[in-house]
């Protein structure tokens, strides 16, 4: 299966993680009452922490014990990574080599239109910088949560924990900081620091990490410490996900805070300095980090709306977060530009954009507005609830983002599978999703003759 289709592999292997941890955090000692918590709770928990979506039905701080902690802390380690980014990694460092289909398994991990397909390596990481990635992968990993867990601990202990919870709760928050999962360990959350602005600070700059993707921090080491002439260009990758994630942090920080700023209980009560600030930490949130500071069933219908653009696009391909990424949005708008001005190619950055791209990206789209559509479609039968509320909830798990308007909790059991099956699809990836369909259709060895229907 491997060999022939791995976009099947990566979805079993993913799928068989979840299954593995929702026999764990279904058994006694996972719950800190000793009792065995429902499939439903266990399931969705399970495949929250493997898909890093942050959405939970039961108390996170309470419910479980210091094993279930544990293996809920490892599913978002392995699920933020990537499960065959993880394997390569494994295998690299066992055996001291990286065989080719190793490095086939890794890129496909990382850049999914790469599995099963004969594409150009004309890509932002080749296969001979595999090696290189993994590197990243697994020394950002360790580095960036490190510092976090230093900068968080002490702020911590002056909140009152001794050292060794505060170090526990600082390691965690590290972790579901850049793994955009979203999980608060601490009774009462984030409510005694929804105005500290260090600590917000530190856990924005996690998330906003770790939603750029990996291929980023490897591509912007490389340009920091490679001394040839290739590592000192920034990739077009690179580019257009750094420019789309600041227009879209900076258009929702500007839109959140101009709808918000006459509401008094979210932003209107504050003064403009937090407001402001709160604003820009909910936009960065957003990009599929989770951990809010307000309230969104507090929130307006309209702003509703405008994060749920912003959860739907999430962050970066091959990162920690989710969505249909920055980068195919930003190949859609640069198409329609294209397409306006009468441009025969999509072109950004002095570079052309292969039309398979674009029509990825379309696919992407389509395949990620139709599960959410029939996902709020069938939530909406269930609990009746008001649209904005379920559309909110069913983005937000697509997005892998765990911003919630507090639905999940209140859930029937066929709603919470629901909600687990959004969450899987979001994280597998539509691409993958659509590949594993795909892969036993037959190439076709002739063409039909064209006839242009009437668009637009």
């Amino acid at each position: 299966m491997i060999q022939s289709s791995p976009p099947r592999f990566a979805i079993l292997v993913f799928s068989a993680l979840i299954l593995l941890w929702t026999a764990l955090l279904a058994a006694p000692f996972s719950s800190r009452t000793g009792e065995v918590t429902p499939l439903a709770d266990a399931l969705f928990t399970a495949v929250s922490a493997i898909c890093v979506t942050g959405l939970s039905t039961v108390d996170m701080a309470t419910h479980w014990s210091l094993f279930g902690d544990l293996v809920i802390l490892a599913g978002i380690q392995i699920g933020g990574i990537g499960v065959l980014t993880l394997a390569s990694i494994l295998g690299m460092t066992v055996t001291r080599r990286l065989g080719l289909r190793q490095r086939l398994l890794a890129a496909g991990d990382t850049n999914p239109m790469r599995m099963g397909r004969g594409v150009s390596e004309s890509q932002a990481v080749g296969l001979g910088e595999i090696g290189g990635l993994l590197g990243t992968v697994a020394m950002s990993l360790v580095v960036i949560e490190l510092a976090l867990t230093i900068m968080i601990t002490p702020r911590l202990m002056m909140e009152g924990y001794d050292f060794w919870h505060a170090l526990w709760f600082a390691f965690y928050l590290a972790a579901s900081a850049f793994t955009n999962t979203g999980f608060v360990p601490m009774p009462g959350g984030l409510e005694p620091f929804l105005t500290d602005v260090y600590l917000l600070s530190v856990l924005g700059i996690g998330v906003f990490l770790g939603a750029i993707g990996f291929p980023v921090i490897f591509a912007l080491y490389r340009y920091v410490t490679g001394g040839s002439r290739a590592h000192k260009r920034i990739g077009l990758h690179t580019k257009l996900t750094l420019a789309t994630t600041l227009i879209f942090v900076i258009f929702g920080w500007l839109a959140i805070a101009s709808l918000e700023w006459d509401n008094p209980a979210t932003l209107g009560s504050q003064g403009t300095g937090h407001t402001l600030f709160s604003s820009l930490y909910m936009s960065v949130m957003t990009r599929s980090g989770g951990l809010g500071i307000i309230d969104p069933s507090d929130m307006n219908g309209s702003t509703l709306l405008v994060m749920d653009m912003l959860m739907f696009v999430g962050g970066g391909s091959a990162s920690t977060a989710g969505g249909i990424k920055v980068t195919t949005i930003a190949v859609l708008f640069l198409a329609a530009y294209a397409e306006a001005r009468g441009y025969r190619d999509v072109q950004a950055f002095g570079r052309s954009i292969p039309n398979e791209v674009l029509r990825v990206s379309v696919s992407v789209l389509i395949w990620g507005a139709t599960i959410v559509l029939a996902s709020t479609v069938a939530i909406l039968h269930i609990t009746k609830e008001p649209l904005d509320i379920v559309l909110f909830e069913v983005i937000s798990a697509f997005g892998t983002c765990g911003l919630s308007s507090n639905l999940s909790a209140e859930l029937p059991d066929s709603g919470k599978y629901i909600l687990a099956a959004t969450m899987w699809a979001g994280r597998v990836g539509t691409v993958t999703l659509a590949a594993a369909v795909a892969a036993t259709s037959r190439s076709r060895l002739y063409r039909l003759p064209e006839e242009r229907p009437i668009v637009g």
